[in-house]
């Protein structure tokens, strides 16, 4: 009879070994079970291991689309302004109240080190195997290797120093391995793992069945966007090669893709379940499946508002996806991507915006929210606005103008040059830096970029002031006032901290 271990807290750095899944990249079975009689005899196996890991993404725990809570909420996109929320641990995200306590947070954290462990199964394992064809042995190894990169960017972004662990543990190596590493030390190994995966035979974009896989599209946008990251939030000794970095490796992305102007591929398109599988703007999605109970989306009918229709056929009895009235408040006169991505819920209940991003509202979904939307991580539009946000970084101004252009021009809005005759939008916008990030927040807006996005272009200490010089009335119930330098980052775990309070040190401002 086989065992299983559910992971928990430290525990998601343990993996005896993998579960065993279906050959179908979709049909796994429950990602947080670990079998312990399981072993790696063959490449199939192997495989079975590395679906595991794309299989984990899917948790409403981890990257995908239920994610905002961690991400959009934490920013000033979206929030909570009910009763219900407010009670409970989710309105600690935007309230800015969040305690180490937070089981939301810490389920967070236990999901992305579960991702992280499956992956060192992988690597720790795949040398036992006998592989005919090499280059099957060099893929799966370039997969595991991005998985874990990508966990530990997002680890490292949202906590800082956080547990380093590269390899397969045992038991007794658990106490070992609980200490927090320094973030340089995290960046270089998302660094390392990253080029590791980008020198291998993974193809340059996926299609086909091999859509939500890595490509080499997505490991250099990737790694573009930790170069940024790093050039913007660490050590400004190396700003400039890593700006330079960054800058190279999100073009080689861009250079990549299968279409010529971003005007070529319409707005809407994007988000068009009709149209996820050939859509050459999206470079990795996290893939659903129409109508299955299972393996569907459940973010159009999620976001629907009570008396509303235009998501899916669940007739909704609640708010739906909240946005804030600054979101509303930042979109331009006339942005088209505003009438697609919100829309104004009139029920008594309601009365306000809700998120019109992600929709399915066709018979294959149902009126039981089985949607066929993918989730999106990573997309050219969001490429492109990096590649301007670099260039302005790096002093080169007619660069960074020409990428903003291709995604504002795509949208259907005047150009940059044109903007600033606007004296609004000159006034709201007063810099490059300022009217890239709003570009950002209106292009990519539910995506969850956002949060990151503040990180990147604020300093602590101004983003504490970003926030304080907004109006509490577009925030609801929840507190602007909360805000201060602790924020930057979120709390570790109040039981990972209590497995050792010196070596798991809590962040500063959180008890």
């Amino acid at each position: 009879m086989k065992k299983n271990i559910i992971i928990s807290m430290s525990a998601a750095l343990l993996a005896l070994s993998m579960p065993s899944c279906k050959k179908d990249f979709l049909d796994q079975k429950n990602p947080n079970a670990i079998e312990l009689d399981e072993s790696f005899r063959s490449p199939s196996d192997v495989l079975s291991a590395v679906n595991g890991i794309y299989q984990s993404l899917r948790s409403s725990n981890n990257i995908g689309e239920n994610s905002g809570l961690w991400t959009d909420e934490r920013s000033d996109d979206t929030g909570r302004n009910d009763n219900q929320s407010n009670a409970g641990e989710p309105f600690q995200f935007g309230d800015f109240s969040i305690l180490p306590s937070n089981t939301y947070l810490k389920s967070h954290w236990v999901s992305i080190y579960g991702t992280i462990s499956r992956a060192n199964v992988v690597l720790s394992n795949i040398d036992q195997v006998t592989f005919s064809d090499p280059a099957q042995k060099q893929q799966y190894i370039a997969e595991a290797k991005f998985l874990r990169a990508v966990m530990y960017f997002h680890l490292v972004r949202m906590w800082g120093d956080v547990p380093l662990v590269t390899k397969q543990l045992s038991y007794a190596d658990v106490p070992a391995n609980t200490f927090r590493e320094k973030e340089a030390k995290v960046y270089d190994q998302i660094v390392a793992d990253l080029k590791d995966a980008l020198n291998s035979n993974l193809p340059d974009l996926q299609s086909g069945t091999g859509l939500g896989r890595a490509s080499k599209a997505a490991i250099n946008a990737t790694l573009g966007q930790v170069y940024l990251t790093m050039a913007t939030t660490q050590d400004q000794a190396n700003r400039a090669t890593n700006l330079n970095n960054a800058k190279n490796y999100l073009l080689a992305a861009y250079n990549v893709r299968k279409f010529g102007a971003l005007t070529t591929i319409p707005y809407a398109d994007v988000f068009d379940v009709t149209k996820k599988a050939t859509n050459q703007e999206i470079i990795w999605q996290i893939v659903n499946k129409q109508g299955d109970p299972t393996y569907s989306s459940s973010i159009a009918a999620n976001n629907q508002a009570k008396g509303e229709n235009i998501n899916s056929l669940v007739t909704s009895s609640g708010v739906g996806g909240n946005v804030t009235p600054d979101l509303i408040k930042d979109y331009e006169a006339n942005d088209p991507r505003m009438a697609f991505s919100v829309k104004f819920a009139n029920d008594p209940i309601v009365k306000d915006y809700f998120i019109t991003k992600f929709r399915d509202a066709s018979p294959g979904a149902s009126n039981l929210g089985y949607g066929g939307n993918d989730w999106i991580l990573i997309r050219y539009a969001d490429v492109i606005l990096m590649l301007a946000e670099v260039s302005n970084y790096l002093g080169d101004t007619g660069g960074a103008i020409s990428y903003l252009n291709m995604v504002r021009v795509r949208a259907g809005m005047p150009d940059y040059a044109t903007s600033l005759n606007n004296a609004t939008y000159a006034s709201k916008y007063p810099n490059l830096r300022l009217a890239i990030l709003h570009e950002r927040r209106v292009e990519l807006a539910f995506e969850h970029h956002r949060w990151f996005d503040l990180l990147r272009t604020f300093s602590t200490d101004e983003l504490v002031a970003f926030f304080k010089s907004k109006s509490q009335a577009n925030f609801g119930i929840a507190k602007l006032a909360n805000f201060s330098t602790k924020d930057r980052y979120f709390p570790i775990p109040f039981d990972e901290y209590k497995l050792n309070p010196d070596k798991m040190y809590q962040n500063p401002g959180y008890k």
